[in-house]
């Protein structure tokens, strides 16, 4: 999918066909529509397949006139369990400055450049290349910050439900939880280096203006990261204190199971004892059975009693 689109009368306004100062956002896009925007924007083909590599690390490149940076967006994977918990994930988004437009690529519809497209930021002009530029990664930013708070959010339902439970299915939540921060820390650290990179001036041309709107973004990327290490330490100390719990029970189970092995044994020897003195098929004492039942009683009240003095049971 191509979608071209132009600042005209100070709204972001969809337009059919490509025009020196646009904006072209390219999702998924196939060969021969890579071709034709190449060839339009005269940059090569391989800056506009950069990022169609999932697998693509945060970098900036330069040749010529052409900029190549590529940065990662969070990206929702889809919800899991009856909670309605979402896993997050990260994906490479391609940022191509042309001498004509800005053009950018993308395996996926991100909800940064769609709210963009929209109308929903005000201030944007295509034509003013840098500075459009830095107000992409300032929403990419601020979307980090906004998925790690829906993150803490999903983590506290998760962490009420799971001291009562204790099921596999709240640990396969924050499991699948630890795993997004972990995307999200080693995603941002690379748009972070990208960003001081861009920022030092030597790749890309800054105005005093634009330098403020990418000092705001790496402002807002450093607290995110700041914010995915403390979710990461909080996460990880409930997954400890989650195993202690399972452990301690365990062990109580364990130690209720040994108490009444041990009580549960002593009725048997005492009837295994009195069985053996059986003399030709006449139970000596026959009017006298009670008293192993008793015998019994009084030993299994005393195993308990001694057990329960020394704080075994």
């Amino acid at each position: 999918m191509v979608e071209y689109y132009k600042t005209i009368d100070g709204q972001v306004t969809a337009i059919p066909d490509f025009a020196d100062g646009c904006w072209v956002n390219m999702v998924r896009p196939s060969s021969d529509e890579i071709e034709e925007i190449a060839r339009f924007a005269r940059v090569e083909e391989d800056f506009v397949r950069a990022a169609l590599d999932p697998e693509e690390s945060s970098r900036v490149d330069t040749e010529d006139d052409q900029l190549l940076m590529i940065i990662d967006v969070p990206m929702v994977e889809r919800n899991s369990g009856e909670g309605g918990q979402q896993l997050f994930s990260t994906l490479p988004m391609g940022i191509v400055v042309a001498e004509n437009a800005v053009i950018t690529v993308c395996l996926e519809d991100t909800v940064i450049l769609r709210s963009i497209a929209e109308g929903a930021v005000k201030g944007v002009h295509t034509a003013l290349r840098t500075r459009f530029v830095f107000q992409i990664l300032l929403r990419v930013a601020g979307r980090f910050l906004k998925n790690l708070r829906m993150i803490e959010r999903d983590f506290t339902k998760v962490e009420k439900r799971l001291y009562d439970s204790l099921k596999n299915e709240e640990l396969i939540q924050l499991l699948g939880l630890s795993k997004s921060l972990v995307y999200f820390s080693a995603s941002l650290k690379g748009n972070e280096v990208t960003m001081e990179k861009v920022l030092r001036g030597r790749v890309l041309k800054l105005y005093e203006d634009d330098r403020d709107i990418l000092e705001d973004a790496l402002i807002e990327i450093r607290q995110a990261i700041e914010m995915a290490g403390i979710y990461s330490s909080i996460l990880s100390g409930t997954m400890d204190a989650y195993a202690s719990v399972v452990s301690n029970n365990l062990n109580i189970i364990m130690k209720v199971l040994t108490v009444l092995t041990i009580i549960m044994t002593i009725p048997n020897i005492v009837f295994g004892f009195y069985g053996m003195n059986i003399e030709g098929g006449v139970i000596p004492g026959d009017v006298f059975w009670w008293i192993p039942l008793i015998i019994s009683v009084v030993a299994c009240a005393g195993a308990w009693y001694l057990l329960k003095k020394r704080k075994l049971y």
